[in-house]
């Protein structure tokens, strides 16, 4: 049923819906939802010849938390489009695994084969793996927005190390990923392998590319003056 549920060209549209909203989200504060008006009261939107925006000679300095606000952060950002959707996928994957751990005490009991049903367990514990990944790494910030935001003295008092310390892992979620896929999925795993041949030695057969690094590099290394020190 998935096969036919899951298609290339529904998964496109997905994908691009998806695409859509993040744009949306990230968009917000530029349509109104912003620290300018609470700022600047009597703001024309005029702006102004540096780095921030001039509204009748008053100056906001460009700087993350003196432009969006912090109800954005937490109502919307956080509540509405962290927040939620993990809790969702949270009780997506325990009923998957609750499923999954009944259906193989059934193929126990019948003597069947459980390969194709432990490769679907095994691409579920992936995902979990990412989602999970994913809560570790963006939580932190969040958890600092909602205490700056319910308590305006830690906003001030804050080190900025610890803000700064957030900010670089969040980020580095987008680094993990790749790897978890490529290491934990074999379809991830045997396209990125195609990638990096086709840029390195422009084929899609990776081990013939291997090869030929392998055989670049000895030579290279027994026509160097160095190796022929060496030897």
């Amino acid at each position: 049923r998935y096969n036919s549920l899951v298609t290339g060209k529904r998964a496109r549209g997905l994908i691009a819906v998806l695409w859509l909203l993040s744009f949306g989200i990230g968009l917000t504060p530029l349509m109104g939802w912003n620290k300018a008006m609470s700022v600047c009261p009597n703001a024309t939107n005029e702006t102004g010849p540096d780095a921030g925006t001039e509204h009748h000679g008053c100056f906001i300095s460009c700087l993350f938390e003196n432009v969006v606000t912090m109800s954005y952060m937490v109502y919307f950002n956080f509540f509405g489009c962290v927040l939620l959707p993990l809790v969702i996928m949270l009780g997506i994957y325990i009923k998957i695994f609750m499923v999954a751990c009944k259906q193989l005490h059934q193929i126990e009991l019948m003597g069947n084969s459980r390969t194709t049903l432990q490769k679907e367990v095994h691409a579920a514990k992936s995902l979990a793996i990412i989602v999970g990944l994913f809560a570790f790494c963006w939580l932190p910030l969040h958890i600092l927005n909602c205490i700056s935001h319910f308590h305006e003295e830690f906003s001030k008092s804050k080190p900025e190390w610890v803000m700064y310390m957030a900010i670089i892992l969040s980020h580095a979620n987008s680094v993990i990923n790749p790897i978890i896929y490529a290491y934990r999925i074999r379809d991830f795993h045997y396209t990125f392998r195609k990638i990096i041949s086709k840029i390195l030695c422009k084929t899609d057969d990776f081990p013939k590319c291997t090869i030929e690094n392998n055989q670049h590099l000895t030579v290279t290394n027994v026509n160097s003056p160095v190796a022929s020190v060496t030897i």
